[in-house]
């Protein structure tokens, strides 16, 4: 039977609705399909797994706007509600010593996710990740962590690994292929002296499972009229530019550890 290939898409800052990933997951569904061909008898080449995080924090957020609210007449309320939305996702997020709550409760979020991805798709199925805006730093960190946990530098709470399983494909041997779009993780560098590389993709493990599968990162900034333009930030999962080479990187992936099995 052929080998299938995992595919977890992380949402960005702001409000998400749970369905954010449908539209993507179902073109990049018809492209692959074009690209590859439709065998009904054939078992499912890609599964998809949304990594919805926005409910950790919205309650904290709408609580905020709330109190805010409560305080008399605001100006500008909606440029203040969209401050509230964005802003404090990013703020929230960022563990400061000795407190991490929100990180490790996001972090849970993506450990299950990729759990009942290796449920779908199989312990060891290639793991192609697509993320975007703060989900990009969310998928850095959360893939660093696994990359450098060690008894003398525990980076994974209890509570995460415990969601993790033991599956290569969730404890992120299998990582393959990283896209990043409207990436703030640049930004993030500035809080350390020596930032090098925040996470190797592909995974240093992932030649023990595919000796042939070779994995990279992929910085995306959509086409012409949209990468130098602020304004296009939440547009990503729509473009076609975007689209395009992340359905080739997929195929590309399938192919290789399908034919090396043939």
């Amino acid at each position: 039977m052929p080998q299938s290939v995992a595919v977890a898409i992380v949402h960005g800052i702001g409000r998400q609705k749970e369905d954010f990933a449908s539209a993507i997951i179902q073109q990049l569904r018809r492209r692959v399909r074009q690209q590859l061909g439709e065998d009904p008898q054939e078992a499912p080449r890609f599964f998809f797994q949304p990594v919805y995080w926005a409910p950790v924090l919205q309650n904290e957020e709408d609580e905020l706007w709330s109190r805010l609210r409560k305080g008399g007449s605001l100006g500008w309320t909606g440029l203040r509600e969209f401050m509230v939305d964005f802003a404090a996702d990013a703020i929230a997020y960022q563990p400061i010593e000795g407190r991490r709550d929100a990180y490790d409760r996001v972090h849970g979020v993506f450990a299950d996710s990729l759990r009942r991805l290796a449920q779908q798709a199989g312990p060891r199925a290639p793991l192609c990740v697509i993320s975007h805006s703060l989900g990009t730093v969310i998928a850095c960190n959360f893939f660093y962590d696994l990359q450098a946990h060690s008894a003398e530098k525990p980076l994974i709470a209890p509570t995460v690994r415990q969601k993790l399983g033991d599956a290569p494909l969730a404890c992120g041997e299998t990582l393959t292929l990283f896209y990043t779009m409207g990436s703030p993780v640049a930004l993030w560098s500035l809080r350390y002296e020596n930032f090098g590389k925040p996470v190797h993709v592909p995974s240093p493990k992932l030649h023990s499972h595919y000796p042939n599968l070779a994995g990279e990162w992929v910085v995306l900034v959509g086409g012409p009229l949209a990468f130098w333009n602020p304004l296009s930030h939440m547009a990503y999962f729509g473009d076609t530019d975007v689209l395009g080479p992340i359905a080739e990187g997929l195929v590309g992936v399938w192919q290789t550890i399908n034919t090396a099995q043939g």
